[in-house]
């Protein structure tokens, strides 16, 4: 719908060929790109589903006869988006739980209740940033709405921050708005969810919990400003079930991964944001965006060379598949798989005299597949198991693709499943006492990773203070 819409601009007719099931996202994408009456073809079913024939009868008795009408007929007139209300416009007064059924009605809240942002609390948090409310971050995909410092406050009160997180809530807000990230891909099929990692003093002063539990919801900072982001998607972005957002599953919101900067320091190891080209003691939100992931329970031993093979096998398993097309099939060397470890287990590592960069290169080395199998991981998920496509060997061949995927023509050669040792990502969190760990399968290019630092207004002691 995109590459159609540029061409619409340019004058030049366009039809937009969609699933069925994606019809309706069609439209609506058509509507946030500013095209109400874009041409639309559909190809009943789904393409992946169908044999040859059933594929060939349905295109021509259904969808060639829309792509004819949609080039030879006059496009309708486009249709302006209705008016929204202005910043400080009071669009309902009414009791909490009528304000919550209005919301709801509107499709303002993900169905859980909300708290009403009345003015006076949006100001609240303006306190704690020294930005303009009406400053302009960006201009969000799918709905082309203006990210302002203003918004970010609304929905930060609708999510249960407290105003102290307002220069968090902004960070997030910047690395979405960065096109690295790939904000318009959020409603992709596999329905990926957004993690925010966090880095810095600001975990403690504002009392993220990075122990037990790290990832449960339970504390507030944690929980409100991730819940904050998937309502920043709907309300701002524009990302809706049924219309927008067309993940087949989904999931609900990640809690904000808070590093245990205390273990780092303890074993000699940089936090995440020292990867991100920050520097430790730095203030620093990343996030990127990921499928699920796999528990490593139990992962004992007491050395590096001991627990490495758990977590390498881990990482292999949690990325295999629809995730390889991001190394050498979609956009090249975009896979960055993220593994999270206890204190009990990056601390033993460290105690083997193993660094960060010294795991990474473990990861490299083993979580690898043999070469015959790559190919057929790239054949089901880039153009079908009956379908032929390109092997690594043919991609090395035409400069596709690194010369490590093909260091010889032998089919049960091991390959790597990043071009890089620095893909992966490595954190420190959770229950200092578990010898346990979490793969993260990576989305790839549709959810890069991306780092913002945490802007502090100058008086933040003071506000800090004030606000107890």
């Amino acid at each position: 719908m995109r590459a159609a819409a540029v061409a619409e601009r340019a004058g030049i007719p366009s039809v937009s060929l969609v699933c069925e099931g994606f019809a309706g996202q069609a439209s609506t994408t058509a509507e946030g790109l500013g095209f109400s009456h874009m041409a639309v073809a559909v190809m009943p079913g789904h393409v992946n589903m169908q044999t040859y024939e059933e594929l060939k009868n349905n295109l021509l008795e259904v969808t060639v006869g829309q792509v004819v009408k949609g080039l030879s007929e006059e496009p309708g007139e486009t249709e302006e988006r209705g008016a929204e209300p202005e910043p400080r416009e009071v669009v309902f007064t009414g009791s909490f739980e009528d304000v919550n059924d209005f919301f709801y009605a509107h499709e303002w809240s993900e169905g859980l209740p909300i708290v009403p942002p009345t003015i006076e609390k949006v100001e609240k948090f303006l306190r704690f940033t020294d930005r303009a409310p009406e400053e302009i971050l960006g201009v969000l995909l799918c709905d082309r709405r203006e990210s302002t410092i203003w918004n970010i406050a609304v929905n930060g009160v609708m999510a249960g921050c407290r105003p102290e997180y307002m220069p968090v809530l902004i960070a997030i807000v910047e690395a979405m708005a960065d096109p690295a990230y790939g904000l318009e891909h959020s409603g992709n099929t596999p329905g990926p969810e957004t993690l925010i990692i966090l880095n810095g003093p600001i975990i403690k002063l504002l009392g993220f919990n990075y122990l037990q539990g790290s990832l449960r919801d339970g504390f507030r900072a944690n929980t409100s400003i991730g819940r904050f982001l998937r309502l920043y998607l709907r309300n701002v972005a524009g990302f809706l079930l049924h219309k927008t957002d067309k993940g087949t599953f989904g999931g609900t919101w990640r809690v904000v991964m808070a590093e245990n900067e205390d273990a780092l320091a303890e074993i000699g190891w940089e936090p995440l944001c020292a990867d991100m080209g920050f520097k430790p003691g730095d203030n620093v939100t990343t996030i990127a965006r990921y499928t699920g992931g796999d528990t490593i329970a139990n992962a004992s031993g007491t050395s590096a060379e001991r627990i490495m093979p758990y977590i390498a096998d881990a990482v292999l398993r949690a990325n295999l598949g629809w995730h390889l097309t991001f190394t050498c099939g979609m956009v090249v060397g975009t896979l960055r798989p993220l593994v999270a470890l206890s204190p009990l287990i990056a601390g033993t590592i460290a105690r083997s005299g193993w660094s960060k960069r010294d795991v990474r290169q473990y990861l490299f080395d083993h979580a690898r597949l043999p070469a015959h199998e790559y190919d057929k991981q790239l054949f089901q998920y880039l153009a079908g198991a009956d379908r032929p496509t390109r092997t690594l060997e043919e991609r090395v061949a035409l400069g596709e693709i690194p010369k490590l995927f093909c260091e010889s023509p032998d089919p049960n050669r091991m390959v790597p499943i990043v071009v890089s040792p620095d893909d992966f990502m490595v954190t420190v969190c959770g229950d200092p006492s578990r010898d346990n760990a979490y793969a993260f399968s990576h989305n790839g290019f549709i959810g890069y990773p991306v780092a913002k630092r945490i802007m502090l207004p100058k008086n933040w002691d003071k506000l800090l203070k004030e606000s107890g």
